[in-house]
């Protein structure tokens, strides 16, 4: 698998952790939670006690230092899953890399702001990602001061591999493939429904591990099933042509993307009928139109929130919205704050404080 590493760089300094550690001490029959708990310690965050906000199931952390603010929960079951819940910021622009070990993973974004590398992305809430690790590395950069706040289930390979196949030999398949079906989706509610449930449940010995147990199990049901009604729609493959001229209305679209631009005006910018357009459109990028637009204005709004003084209404019009209400409402949905959150929380003081207090 190579170098199995994640590392944040910022420019307060950096962390570094080798993941081929864990699974190194995993494949050996150690408990995950025991080999997360060391690593973590690396990275600034300290053991704290229950206080009420999170389950009493798991393993609490805190971070307070130059990098970074908050809290990072995690419980786990040996070798065959963990749930992780994160609610913490960096106090500077963290540009993030890593080569995960071997796992599935599905997480659902409450709060969000950054951007993946290679290939570009914007990262936003209230959509649900799945993780695929082992394979190639990931690269993203998470803006300053922003809250992460997200709930995930990892599913490791004895999981997957070993238990589901001895629990259902005449059924067992992969869920690999059925997890790379998902990437990053706005249009997955029973899974956001699923997570926000264990994100909640505050229940103790073995009421609480039969509830993990089966929400992860309900979990990895529902990315099968996820999986199997996105395989009954027949998809064409894109062509080359197609291609470029897809990506030239989306070059076109990064331009303009604060004016109101029609769809039959980007389909003959591509030389493409409109039902033709929107299909290939979603082929290549993933989302629809709106969808590609939306995420250009709230990127840029967030940017005029961090470093202007731009009112919010200034922005909204900047931003391609006459209704600063409605643009309020659309950058929530994008990124889990309102637009005032937002400005407050990216200028906030980096000496600590009341006003660093976004933690439950």
């Amino acid at each position: 698998m190579g170098n199995t590493s994640i590392s944040i760089e910022g420019t307060m300094g950096s962390a570094h952790i080798s993941m081929d550690e864990i699974m190194d001490h995993v494949n050996m029959g150690a408990d995950v939670m025991d080999i997360f708990k060391e690593e973590i310690l690396k990275f600034g965050f300290r053991e704290e006690a229950d206080h009420g906000a999170y389950a009493p199931m798991g393993h609490l952390f805190r971070c307070q230092n130059q990098q970074a603010e908050g809290y990072y929960w995690i419980y786990g079951q040996k070798d065959l899953f963990n749930i992780k819940i994160h609610d913490f910021y960096f106090r500077e622009e963290a540009f993030m890399s890593f080569q995960w070990y071997e796992c599935l993973s599905i997480t659902y974004y409450e709060s969000l702001s950054g951007e993946e590398i290679m290939p570009y992305r914007r990262l936003t809430a209230g959509c649900v990602k799945a993780f695929i690790g082992g394979e190639k590395p990931y690269q993203a950069v998470f803006h300053k001061n922003i809250p992460i706040r997200s709930i995930g289930i990892e599913i490791l390979p004895a999981y997957y591999k070993k238990y589901l196949n001895e629990a259902y030999p005449n059924e067992y398949t992969n869920p690999y493939k059925a997890f790379c079906s998902i990437d990053q989706t706005s249009d997955f509610p029973e899974m956001a429904a699923l997570l926000k449930q264990v994100r909640d449940y505050r229940g103790t010995g073995m009421a609480a591990q039969l509830f993990y147990e089966g929400k992860v199990s309900e979990a990895v049901s529902l990315v099968v099933e996820y999986n199997r009604k996105r395989s009954l729609e027949k998809v064409s493959a894109v062509s080359e042509q197609d291609r470029y001229l897809i990506e030239n209305a989306a070059a076109y679209i990064n331009d303009h993307f604060n004016r109101n631009i029609s769809v039959e005006h980007l389909a003959r910018i591509s030389c493409m009928g409109t039902t033709k357009f929107k299909t290939v459109f979603k082929r290549v990028y993933g989302c629809t139109i709106t969808e590609y637009i939306k995420g250009r204005r709230m990127s840029h709004a967030e940017n005029l929130l961090a470093s202007t003084n731009f009112s919010i209404d200034q922005v909204a019009e900047a931003v391609g919205y006459g209704n600063s209400g409605r643009f309020a409402g659309i950058f929530r949905e994008s990124t889990g704050l309102l637009p005032s959150e937002y400005r407050r929380m990216a200028k906030r003081k980096e000496a600590g404080g009341a006003e660093d207090g976004f933690l439950l």
